[in-house]
């Protein structure tokens, strides 16, 4: 069992029936009043986030979550194929459950994928990963401003802004979080 005073940034929870993640949180102790604590969930199924306030004597109970060291082998129309790395066996996750994580997924890499109940909830992604553009138009001479980017894709199909200087082939490191270009990488 989980109480409010073990509340943390990224706790995992179930609260009326789902799980839900710790966004941030708040002890508030007043001088007429019981003490409670304000937290900001989101909840892991949905994407939800609720603002909600508890009494410090309730406590909740600890999800089922489950998190498998996969690889990933390929993607076959919306589907990605995962392999366990213990026991080999191969699931398919609809791409629409990863999101934005799928653009950022390398062939034969491992991923630290989240389940609940059996079924996956979320991929853990670095910070950022290093990409090989495979479309690019290519700079134009005299084209010196600062700051002035050009479309490019990369091999995973993700479109991304790059500066004028990157051309295909070129490899570039990715920020995961945003989606955006961080520098050429070698």
């Amino acid at each position: 069992m989980i109480s409010t005073s073990d509340f943390r940034k990224g706790l995992k929870l179930m609260y009326e029936g789902s799980p839900w993640i710790i966004v941030d949180f708040l002890h508030v102790k007043m001088a007429r009043g019981r003490p409670h604590v304000k937290a900001k969930m989101k909840n892991m199924l949905t994407g939800n986030v609720i603002e909600k306030s508890f009494l410090t004597t309730e406590s909740f109970e600890v999800p089922d979550l489950e998190d498998r060291n996969m690889q990933y082998l390929y993607s076959q129309g919306n589907e990605l194929c995962f392999m366990d790395s213990k026991t080999f066996d191969q699931i398919h996750i609809d791409a629409g459950i990863l999101g934005d994580s799928r653009w950022y997924l390398m062939e034969n890499e491992e991923y630290s994928i989240l389940f609940y109940e059996g079924n996956p909830l979320s991929i853990d992604l670095p910070a950022s990963v290093v990409l090989t553009v495979t479309e690019a138009e290519p700079a134009v001479k005299g084209d010196s401003v600062s700051n002035i980017t050009k479309p490019a894709k990369v091999e995973t199909g993700l479109q991304i802004k790059v500066p004028l200087f990157v051309k295909e082939g070129d490899k570039v490191k990715i920020d995961t979080r945003t989606g955006e270009y961080i520098e050429r990488a070698n």
